[in-house]
């Protein structure tokens, strides 16, 4: 069953592949034209008249919005996380909210060992060394130029071991690396070694986080347990800004206590110019594009308004965040 043309969905953003021009045929679709994301006014004036919101994970989706779109039915999320839709909100008005897990586990998990080399061996400092004109034939080549740091043989310790911890772990194990992990719920985990997370802090050369961002887990790595890893440590994060503090990283970064540090999330996006992070040594910065890859970027996409349209239809989605609501629709919908 098509969904109603005469429906109006809103997206906040273009998106790439053809999975918008797919929903365009079948109901009444408005694309923000940019630059950037509407504001949250501008995203409320388009969602007062709307059936279906298509958003990304810069985009707040709290109460107050929900009640002022009095049409809504569904909203999809371009993202695996949804810590920035009310879910609570959304289930008691009857609102599915739709998002694409799955799809870009390997994609994010070669992110985070791509940064996990990058500060180790200190790519980007060499990278601006070249371009400076530093690299004269005066300092061709001197012993201690640019010393980073061993992966192989290393511990690398993996703070959540779903799947995109998992893939880290397998790229890991490639490396040779000795792999130690924690996880919130019990699971096992083929060549990793399971322990509690401050033994995990305290053995681990390196350090990469892959758990959700919720109350139990926001500000995990605070300054005590960042000052439990050992000195000249390395920690990578890919998961969500909130999970580490900022200015103790940043803190801990400049006594030299850690030796580097790599992030793709921040606690703000885009990163705020008075934030401690700006100027720190031994840190790299990237502007939250582990899912940034032409063929993930495409498929999740296609599942956003795969959800989406299964919505509009009152049919269960794909992929539905809040279980209640799926559920229900599931009981409305089946044989």
């Amino acid at each position: 069953m098509a969904a109603d043309s005469g429906t109006r969905v809103f997206a906040t953003r273009t998106l790439p592949g053809d999975a918008l021009e797919r929903a365009g045929r079948e109901v009444e679709l408005e694309v923000w034209p940019g630059p950037g994301a509407p504001s949250p006014e501008e995203l409320r004036d388009r969602l007062a008249s709307c059936e279906g919101l298509l958003c990304l994970l810069t985009d707040r989706i709290d109460a107050p919005l929900l009640a002022a779109a009095p049409r809504l039915r569904v909203v999809s999320s371009c993202s695996v996380g949804v810590d920035h839709v009310d879910l609570a909100a959304a289930s008691a008005r009857g609102i599915p909210v739709g998002h694409t897990p799955g799809v870009l586990t390997e994609t994010t998990a070669d992110l985070a060992f791509a940064l996990l080399l990058a500060a180790a061996r200190r790519i980007p400092e060499a990278d601006r060394f070249v371009r400076s004109g530093a690299w004269t034939p005066a300092r061709s080549w001197e012993p201690d130029l640019l010393l980073g740091r061993d992966l192989h043989g290393a511990v690398l310790g993996l703070i959540g071991l779903g799947a995109i911890g998992r893939a880290v772990a397998a790229r890991a194990q490639g490396f040779g690396m000795r792999v130690l992990g924690w996880n919130r719920s019990p699971c096992e985990v083929a060549g990793v070694e399971r322990v509690p997370l401050p033994e995990l802090l305290a053995r681990s050369a390196f350090v990469s986080l892959h758990v959700a961002l919720c109350d139990d887990t926001r500000g995990l790595l605070g300054p005590a347990e960042l000052a439990s890893l050992p000195r000249g440590a390395v920690l990578v994060n890919t998961a969500r800004g909130g999970l580490v503090d900022e200015s103790a990283l940043a803190a801990a970064l400049r006594s030299g206590h850690l030796a580097a540090a790599a992030l793709d999330v921040y606690e703000a996006e885009p990163l705020p110019p008075d934030s401690p992070l700006l100027g720190v040594p031994g840190l790299v910065l990237a502007p939250h594009i582990g899912s940034a890859s032409v063929a993930t970027r495409a498929r999740m996409a296609d599942l956003a308004v795969d959800n989406l349209l299964a919505g509009l239809r009152s049919e269960p989605m794909p992929h539905c965040a809040n279980p209640e609501v799926r559920q229900d629709l599931a009981r409305r919908t089946g044989p």
